[in-house]
């Protein structure tokens, strides 16, 4: 793994050759071995981490220690206010310009209903995919993993877990000495 300096401004590690730190990774046999990996790692106090997988592995945001999401909050709330924006523009126009659509009078709902439904619709959809991105951090153009030969394989039949540096608890032989006491094999270190 080599020696590992900690430079004088923050907790920035770097490798002999000069390198920055992003992390250690570690890859497990299984997907329970990788969800008891994940226990592990959590109950020790760890933030900065993830889990790689080739497909989902049930109950791993617990075993994260995750928690839910805002995201249908967020998206709620916008896709009600698009809607409700939706009707009062129409009625501030028919107030305005006032039209007998149906042989309903001009102040009726009815004829608010189809517009007010697809603004709402149209605008959560947007509220959904742009705060999705946002929440993810995405697009991610680049990630220092990306770097690691056996990390590529991680979408058909690995399981990692990486530990950022930037993790206030993050000690480079502490680290890797928990990875492997929870049963990880070929610990790295990953370079950005």
């Amino acid at each position: 793994m080599g020696l590992f300096f900690k430079k004088a401004e923050g907790k920035t590690y770097k490798t002999e050759s000069g390198a920055i730190v992003y992390g250690v990774m570690a890859e497990f046999a299984t997907p329970a071995a990788l969800y008891h990996a994940a226990e592990k790692v959590r109950n020790t106090g760890y933030r900065r981490w993830d889990v790689y997988s080739p497909f989902a592995v049930h109950g791993m945001d617990e075993a994260m220690g995750l928690r839910p999401t805002r995201l249908p909050l967020v998206v709620g709330t916008i896709g009600l206010t698009a809607a409700f924006l939706g009707w009062f523009m129409q009625w501030g126009i028919t107030l305005l310009l006032p039209q007998v659509v149906q042989g309903k009078p001009p102040t009726a709902w009815e004829p608010f209903t189809p517009i007010t439904f697809e603004v709402g619709v149209l605008l959560t959809a947007f509220a959904s995919l742009l705060g999705m991105l946002a929440f993810n951090g995405l697009p991610m153009w680049y990630h220092p993993l990306l770097k690691k030969e056996r990390f590529l394989r991680v979408s058909d039949d690995r399981f990692v877990i990486c530990i950022e540096a930037r993790d206030p608890k993050f000690d480079p032989r502490r680290t890797r000495d928990l990875l492997e006491s929870a049963g990880g094999t070929r610990v790295d270190l990953v370079e950005e």
